[in-house]
């Protein structure tokens, strides 16, 4: 029996998180075939590589990643629940996607402990590290100075020790921001704190001289200070969390930096 098509009531249902924009009938129906088009590329392609890593295989797999097993998720879920009666696949695959990102998050920090202390194997000590910077971080009461100054202590602590690496900054961010931060969302961030570096040094080359305004001079070496002690990229990750959080969102990212005010 041929699978009938998404209905298009429901191709809108699922495009309503992607855009607020409304979308008309016709727009509906050939977003449902270019999407079934897509599966006509994309199922073939999957086969193949499914069964050039296994020719014995009977079931189609996802050939480019070993995913948690989909029925001990569920049942795992099922034990979890409480005022529902049953777990919808969807809701499976959401579970499996962040328990999958939690667990690379995990192992991202726990590697970076593990190359702080120049080893090359995950110890227990370098997962309670880990455990430690992926905790929630929900109680923030007045505390915002003394997390602002253990990220700092943490990010000076990785310079001496001659490894800067992503996963410390990332740790960095999310302990300044309260929040967890992606790749591309840190990476502008470095890309504006460069930018920002570069005005000030050429502000203070080109005032350092006699008989330039001493006023000017003093402000760029006080910008520059605080560019040194992150003050400047604790009110950035400040401006982008406070986005965030207005988009109703636990997550910077890339649009939250680009979106929040420009440098100060």
């Amino acid at each position: 029996m041929v699978a009938k098509p998404y209905s298009s009531s429901h191709i809108a249902a699922v495009s309503a998180h992607y855009t607020t924009m409304r979308l008309s009938g016709e727009v509906k129906d050939r977003l449902v075939t270019l999407l079934c088009e897509e599966l006509d590329r994309l199922v073939p392609q999957m086969e193949s590589q499914t069964l050039s890593q296994d020719p014995e295989r009977k079931t189609l797999d996802d050939p480019l990643r070993s995913r948690l097993n989909y029925n001990r998720t569920r049942e795992l879920m099922i034990d979890r629940i409480e005022h529902v009666d049953s777990v919808g696949s969807a809701a499976v695959q959401a579970g499996i996607d962040h328990l999958e990102q939690h667990l690379a998050q995990l192992l991202r920090h726990a590697s970076e402990a593990a190359e702080r202390d120049r080893v090359a194997t995950i110890k227990p000590r370098h997962l309670d590290r880990a455990v430690l910077n992926t905790s929630p971080s929900d109680e923030h009461d007045g505390d915002d100075g003394d997390d602002d100054l253990s990220a700092a202590e943490e990010f000076v602590a990785s310079q001496a020790g001659g490894l800067v690496t992503p996963t410390a900054l990332l740790a960095m961010a999310k302990s300044i921001a309260g929040m967890a931060v992606t790749r591309e969302a840190l990476d502008e961030l470095l890309d504006l704190y460069a930018e920002v570096l570069e005005d000030l040094e050429e502000d203070i080359r080109n005032h350092a001289q006699l008989g330039s305004n001493p006023v000017h001079f003093i402000e760029s070496i006080n910008a520059m200070k605080g560019m040194m002690t992150l003050g400047w990229m604790r009110s950035r990750l400040t401006r982008a969390a406070d986005h965030a959080k207005g988009r109703g969102t636990k997550v910077i990212e890339l649009q939250d930096v680009i979106n929040s005010q420009s440098y100060a």
